[in-house]
């Protein structure tokens, strides 16, 4: 049954609104960061877009941005990071063999430095592991 707030919007179930509270006090609380995936374009040449967000306990951002530009420096599909301000970042993934496993590649990486401490949004993301699909990556 559907039960509404007072205002008339939808009221979360109880499950999906103590994620949600969860995932906010984490953002609060500690070293943490919220990484959502984004599929830009779904026609081949596919591109992909990370958004990156930092908790407010990190206070210097410097070492994500040198994680950014290590693993720019070691893909093979094209990346450009965008600084939003000092807590958010957009990384765009371009389209390559590899674009699904650097992703995750790189959102490992970030949880590996946060020590396990990251939040992944699927998003409108594809990425289902499986076997090479020849259509995926050309046409």
């Amino acid at each position: 049954m559907i039960e509404f707030n007072p205002d008339g919007s939808i009221k979360l179930p109880g499950s999906i609104a103590e994620e949600k509270d969860k995932k906010n006090y984490r953002m609060r609380s500690t070293r943490c960061a919220s990484v959502r995936k984004e599929l830009v374009s779904k026609y081949p040449p596919k591109t992909c877009k990370l958004h990156v967000k930092l908790s407010e306990r990190i206070n210097d951002p410097k070492w994500i941005e040198l994680a950014f530009d290590k693993f720019r420096t070691n893909a093979e599909t094209p990346v450009k990071v965008v600084k939003i301000d000092d807590k958010e970042y957009d990384i765009e993934i371009g389209s390559n063999f590899r674009r699904c496993s650097e992703c995750n590649m790189l959102v490992g990486r970030l949880r590996d430095i946060l020590d396990g401490n990251v939040i992944v949004d699927k998003g409108s993301c594809t990425f289902k592991e499986r076997e090479f699909c020849y259509e995926d990556y050309f046409e």
